[in-house]
């Protein structure tokens, strides 16, 4: 997919390096953000202290469904989070995880999805810091805020990134690519996150009486009844075993991933029974994927008349007891097998979809088989210590105190998330990619101090031009064979680092030298000037001479061009040198080389403008 690779290396230790120098730089930020609020709330205390406590609102105490989901989903969003610490994360995201979710996609989807992967692979370091920081912050915020405004905008914040992560990382979840099966995460893992967030955003209202808890528990019952019929329907693969099998197939890109070894021996050994009675296990998970759905939604009461629902009571706890239990197990079970535990395998960024469906699972069974009972009841009450045995209980209502070591802390994560936040906007408003990208692949520039061998040849247009002549304005000279057949990217670069100069581009000079030992007549160089569209770039000079003055100046700037068959490209010195206006080479660039992407040509295109407006100021 186009954009969706850095053409850089996962392991590449430039990119790793500033990776982990941004989390630093960022780590320090954050300390300095929460000692700041720390020290804020030491001294109001110190400034209230022994003040008569002002009158607050009471408020009641958190619903333990509720509390279930904002910590469970805190917890997951905190350990996400972690694992977007690792290394490989900034090169690898778009090429290992993003792409591949969306290869098997409509074109449309892997359009979206590639407007979102040119952000990261244009910023990866950028792109991967933030990841950590949004999602630790999400998940401190919802672990601090208990209630109130501060949890339910912890809430939206996780099903707004959330959105994010599922439309441009996980390609919709995958919903519209062929093989979409509940045992291997669908409608994506995300998506679970999304709902949490949702939920958790709900008024305090939404939690009363049992409906929620029954609506959230029909609701997955009816979805997985959906699946496991998609899962039993014929033609999709997943009823036959052998190699050719959806479902073998799918347990066995698992246990190709890098991981330990005992669960390497564990997934390869599902994958081979698989193989063998694929009928069998296909039939086992449709079978008990349905009888799970079917039980969630008997023990959600449904179907119920109105007067059932508006009378909110419990739901059918002997039959949940028994279902969310076997639907938990369940869940674990295709975790362990299937899933291969989501996180240890590959570049893995989160446990995949069971553990939040376990979450959401008991979150439903706690609100609809809860005995609390709403009571809108907001009274004022001095700001008080004491508990009383109402404490735990829906109608039990606590005094809110002026400012708390929690919300200090959710004051201070949702910091932490815009330490994330702030960058990524920034770095995706930029068209242009990272400079670091050209460094990881070629080096740095560079830096001599020497001066320029000079040159008589022609350009383009005939036109006689000597290094002599170049004075009073910074050279970007390279060398380029007129008929490259393959990836020949500098050209494109050069003309791009032109644009960006803006203002300055007319005090700098593009030029290039013919080198191919057959192609380098006038007509071979206004050819790749058209074809490049640098015939409308007024500093773009392409030169040209005879062969003993093309292989001289080639000598002089140690420069090898090889002598290729017809219609072959030359192989020739990757190289881009830096000339101030007095003649003097300032800087030496490896050029980009291989084949370029989209990223690493305007990565390129990036270090030689800042390399001429380095000239610039030196001269």
């Amino acid at each position: 997919m186009p954009g969706m690779t850095s053409g850089v290396h996962t392991n590449d230790p430039v990119l790793q390096a500033a990776f982990w120098s941004a989390l630093l730089r960022q780590v320090g930020i954050i300390a300095v953000l929460f000692l700041a609020l720390l020290l804020a709330y030491g001294l109001l205390r110190r400034r209230f202290a022994g003040a008569p406590a002002p009158a607050t609102a009471a408020m009641a105490a958190e619903p333990r469904a509720r509390r279930i989901l904002r910590v469970s989903f805190g917890i997951l969003w905190v350990v996400d989070g972690i694992l977007q610490v690792q290394p490989q994360m900034a090169a690898g995201l778009p090429s290992q995880v993003v792409q591949p979710a969306a290869s098997a996609s409509p074109g449309w989807v892997q359009a979206v999805v590639n407007a979102g992967g040119t952000i990261w692979s244009f910023h990866p370091v950028q792109a991967a810091a933030a990841a950590v920081w949004i999602q630790l912050g999400i998940g401190l915020w919802m672990l601090a805020s208990r209630d109130g405004w501060s949890s339910r905008l912890a809430g939206l914040s996780g099903a707004a990134w959330g959105l994010i992560v599922w439309v441009f990382g996980e390609a919709f979840g995958g919903i519209f690519a062929p093989g979409l099966s509940w045992l291997s995460g669908a409608p994506g893992a995300v998506t679970l996150y999304i709902v949490a967030g949702v939920l958790l955003a709900l008024p305090a209202r939404a939690w009363a009486g049992h409906t929620l808890g029954r609506l959230l528990l029909a609701g997955t019952g009816a979805f997985w009844l959906g699946l496991a019929l998609l899962q039993a329907w014929p033609g999709r693969g997943y009823w036959q075993g052998g190699g050719d099998g959806t479902l073998t197939s799918m347990i066995e890109d698992m246990a190709g991933l890098a991981q330990p070894a005992p669960q390497a021996r564990m997934i390869n050994g599902v994958a081979a029974f698989t193989s063998a009675h694929g009928f069998e296990v296909n039939l086992a998970a449709v079978a008990t994927l349905a009888l799970a759905g079917l039980g969630l939604i008997a023990g959600a009461g449904w179907p119920a008349g109105p007067a059932r629902l508006r009378a909110a009571l419990p739901a059918r706890p002997r039959v949940l007891r028994i279902v969310i239990p076997a639907a938990t197990a369940l869940c674990l079970i295709v975790w362990v097998l299937i899933q291969d535990l989501g996180v240890p395998g590959g570049l893995g960024t989160d446990p995949n979809s069971m553990v939040p469906w376990v979450v959401l699972l008991w979150t439903g069974y706690r609100a609809a088989t809860s005995q609390q009972v709403f009571s809108p009841e907001r009274s004022v009450a001095p700001v008080s210590s004491a508990r009383g045995p109402l404490a735990s209980g829906w109608t039990a209502t606590r005094a809110r105190p002026l400012a708390s070591t929690h919300s200090v802390a959710a004051i201070g994560a949702l910091g932490m998330a815009l330490v994330g936040v702030v960058p990524l906007a920034a770095a995706s408003l930029s068209p242009h990619a990272d400079p670091l990208i050209a460094r990881s692949i070629a080096g740095a520039p560079h830096a001599v101090n020497r001066p320029a061998p000079d040159f008589q040849l022609v350009s383009q247009s005939g036109q006689p031009v000597s290094l002599a002549s170049l004075r009073g304005a910074v050279t970007l000279l390279t060398f380029l064979d007129p008929r490259c057949t393959d990836d020949c990217p500098v050209a494109t670069e050069l003309k791009e680092a032109s644009a960006l100069l803006g203002s300055s581009a007319p005090q700098v000079r593009l030029v290039a030298i013919a080198a191919s030992q057959r192609h380098f007549g006038t007509a071979d160089i206004q050819a790749l000037t058209r074809a490049e569209g640098l015939d409308a770039v007024p500093n773009w000079l392409f030169l040209t001479g005879s062969a003993a003055q093309l292989q001289a100046t080639w000598g002089k700037y140690g420069i090898f061009v090889s002598h290729m068959a017809p219609g072959a490209s030359s192989v020739m010195s990757d190289m881009v040198f830096v000339i101030d206006k007095d003649g003097q080479i300032r800087l030496e660039i490896r050029d980009n080389p291989g084949p370029g992407t989209i990223s690493t040509r305007s990565s390129f295109a990036m270090l030689l403008s800042d390399a001429a407006r380095q000239a610039l100021n030196l001269s």
